[in-house]
């Protein structure tokens, strides 16, 4: 397993040499929630922070409303750690390279839950083989923790009141599975 103090530095695959900077995750040691995405876009990749755009202000009010945690209160990270050229969605090749952190990751952090958000965040964190609109709802298992795979919240803007609605019953299920 790597040292995440490489993170930083990671040079695994060709996302490296077009970032502006890894885009390691936030949030509190041991979480009761991690929050896994696809990888992050323009403003994250220059920022530094994951889900900051309008997408990750629908996925923090709907966390909030829906389980009642404040954004300080869960990890937030992606899968793959670098922003794909124009956002396109990861290759596999890329998640693999990254997959070594996110195991890190995840047992550093130790989360009691996981919600994955889109495709490649619940095949790569589930190993679900469908896509969303078939996983969604669906408990997965990753390392040991259980959790759920949703939409994710740019769908959601794009989708509108239906896409958020089946969002809150997948933060349903995933509050369900809480000790």
């Amino acid at each position: 397993m790597p040292d995440l103090a490489e993170l930083p530095h990671c040079e695994a695959c060709a996302l490296s040499r077009s970032r502006t900077r890894v885009v390691i995750g936030s949030g509190p040691r041991a979480p009761g929630l991690m929050v896994v995405g696809e990888a992050p876009g323009r403003q994250e990749d220059e920022g530094g922070e994951p889900f900051v755009g309008r997408s990750g202000q629908l996925l923090v009010r709907l966390i909030s409303e829906e389980l009642g945690l404040a954004r300080d209160q869960y990890f937030i990270t992606n899968v793959v750690k670098c922003r794909p050229p124009q956002n396109r969605t990861p290759r596999v090749t890329e998640v693999a390279a990254c997959r070594p952190w996110l195991e890190a990751q995840l047992a550093y952090l130790a989360p009691d839950r996981i919600l994955a958000v889109g495709n490649v965040a619940a095949a790569a964190v589930f190993g679900f083989t469908q896509g969303i609109g078939r996983t969604h709802g669906r408990v997965g298992h990753c390392g040991g923790v259980a959790g759920v795979a949703t939409y994710h919240p740019a769908a959601a803007l794009r989708g509108g009141p239906n896409v958020v609605g089946v969002m809150r019953a997948d933060l349903q299920v995933l509050r369900s599975l809480e000790g």
